[in-house]
């Protein structure tokens, strides 16, 4: 899909468009990876082109049946979840799923995900013969095989690797790496990967969480660890966003995700350094979300008088300060 266009995305004379790396969205509103699929299910009640991007879930060289049930677990403000990154493998999401997006004229984007560099080099090459596909999204919180099991996105140099390889095999297209808030300093990984050629980073993924039946003992998710996700995590992220806008400076477009859910959580992440906003989780509770934040988004922008979301980037108020 051509990113040359530039869409207006303006609602009631406010510029909702974002420009990620040369991909340009006539809104900032995304999907996150795995929490979306792609997008057949939410179409039958909203037409998923109003979105400024779809980001499909993850994809892996061959097919994958996911890890055993149960996969999910409500917490207090929040989701576990381990998957296992369920999906039919790159080439049958290739030929059954992105035709079918680009019908509906939906923005795609393509997760990739892989065990080891070479996995990712290769789902990376089909994907570029695809030009329905407009962007990829580098999850790099997969298992490294290879390095008894750590996760890539906790190494900068194995993060940076993978993306090295993934840009060799897709030279042409807006790349962003994805990005765990289970590290002690994500903007030194987010700058190995930025100088590795990535175009931006997609953060947070999930973080690490457990819980446990207090009758059963049993772990609530069958896998015992499983990834946390929804409003809880929104107070990490809106930090992650912050540190990495701050570290890689305006230049470097950043997708901000993590409990998202309100028109106030989107403006908040984009005052933090992101450029656009992808719901994960809400999708759960309401189906509507994202299509509500499209709709609401620009009428709320306009009556506090802004003229453009992409003039709140990074914008944080310093508080006066107060005599001791």
């Amino acid at each position: 899909m051509s990113t040359t266009t530039r869409p207006t995305g303006r609602t009631t004379g406010v510029d909702l468009s974002v420009d990620l790396g040369g991909l340009v969205l006539p809104n900032p509103i995304m999907t996150a990876s795995g929490c979306f699929a792609s997008g057949r299910e939410i179409d039958a009640l909203w037409n998923v082109s109003e979105l400024g991007a779809v980001v499909a879930k993850s994809v892996t060289l061959e097919p994958r049946e996911g890890l055993p049930t149960p996969r999910m677990s409500e917490t207090p403000s929040g989701m576990l979840n381990a998957i296992g990154l369920q999906n039919p493998g790159v080439d049958a999401w290739l030929e059954r799923d992105v035709p079918w997006l680009a019908s509906r004229g939906a923005r795609v984007v393509a997760s990739i995900a892989g065990n080891s560099v070479d996995d990712y080099r290769e789902v990376a090459r089909r994907v570029a013969a695809s030009r329905s596909v407009a962007a990829v999204e580098v999850n790099l919180s997969c298992p490294n095989v290879s390095h008894r099991g750590l996760v890539f996105a906790c190494d900068p140099g194995r993060s940076a690797e993978v993306v090295r390889a993934v840009r060799q095999a897709l030279p042409d297209r807006p790349l962003f790496a994805k990005l765990t808030p289970d590290v002690t300093d994500i903007a030194r990984i987010g700058r190995s990967v930025v100088e590795a050629g990535a175009t931006g980073i997609s953060a947070i993924n999930t973080t690490l969480g457990m819980a446990i039946d207090a009758e059963t003992g049993r772990p609530k998710v069958a896998n015992g660890f499983a990834g946390l996700s929804g409003p809880a995590i929104r107070p990490m992220a809106v930090r992650a966003v912050h540190q990495l806008f701050t570290e890689l400076g305006p230049e470097v477009p950043i997708i901000g995700m993590g409990g998202v859910r309100t028109v106030t959580d989107v403006v908040e992440m984009v005052r933090a350094g992101a450029s656009a906003v992808a719901i994960g989780t809400a999708t759960f509770a309401d189906p509507f979300t994202a299509a509500n934040l499209v709709r609401d988004l620009g009428p709320w922008l306009g009556r506090r008088g802004h003229t453009a979301l992409a003039d709140l980037r990074g914008r944080i108020e310093p508080w006066p300060h107060h005599p001791r």
